[in-house]
């Protein structure tokens, strides 16, 4: 469990597929307090160490992460949002994320407003129809409020805090980003769907 609170950024050292597998290999600032089997949230996509090294930490990406993530569209020396799985007694200052990716959406609006940063994202339609103004909802393992729903899509309110200390500052229209919707939505409209009323 992750609380979208982005903890460092990492760095891609080498994507290597193979198949329909491949392995991941970044480098972490925190690798030396890592432990194999370890989970850590890369992009939102919560990732079991398989390698470690003092700078380095390997993970294997299977099939099924390759085909509904973006993970696959990294390069050596792409920059990733990176969170270690919560302790329990910590502050819990974002929202449930379980590092399960939903789909994948597209930056589609990037600009400076003041010191904040507007982003635009647009959302599959099963995303969307379980997104509301002012929920939550996790970019790249991003805790991020949205601010406005766009009938395809969502705008969020960027802090300087939050552009400064992920990846978004180095973000670009039409890139794809990794979506993680509200775990409590998920589970109603579950139960609403199940009751003949979703």
């Amino acid at each position: 469990m992750f609380t979208g609170l982005v903890e460092a950024t990492g760095t891609v050292a080498q994507l290597a597929i193979s198949g329909d597998q491949a392995r991941l290999v970044l480098g972490i600032p925190f690798a030396h307090e890592l432990a194999l089997g370890d989970s850590v949230a890369v992009n939102g996509c919560c990732l079991t160490v398989a390698e470690l090294t003092e700078k380095q930490a390997a993970f294997d990406l299977l099939a099924q992460t390759l085909r509904i993530t973006a993970l696959e569209n990294l390069t050596v020396g792409s920059t990733v949002n990176l969170e270690r799985a919560m302790l329990v007694g910590d502050r819990f200052g974002g929202h449930f994320v379980q590092g399960h990716v939903d789909g994948v959406g597209k930056l589609t609006r990037l600009e400076a407003n003041g010191q904040d940063h507007i982003l635009g994202i647009s959302l599959p339609p099963e995303i969307h129809r379980l997104c509301i103004d002012k929920g939550s909802l996790c970019i790249d393992g991003i805790s991020l409020t949205i601010a406005e729903l766009t009938p395809d899509g969502a705008v969020f309110w960027i802090t300087p805090h939050t552009w400064t200390h992920t990846q978004l500052h180095l973000a670009e229209v039409g890139q794809l980003v990794n979506l993680e919707v509200d775990l409590l939505a998920k589970y109603v409209d579950k139960l609403l769907v199940g009751r003949g009323l979703g």
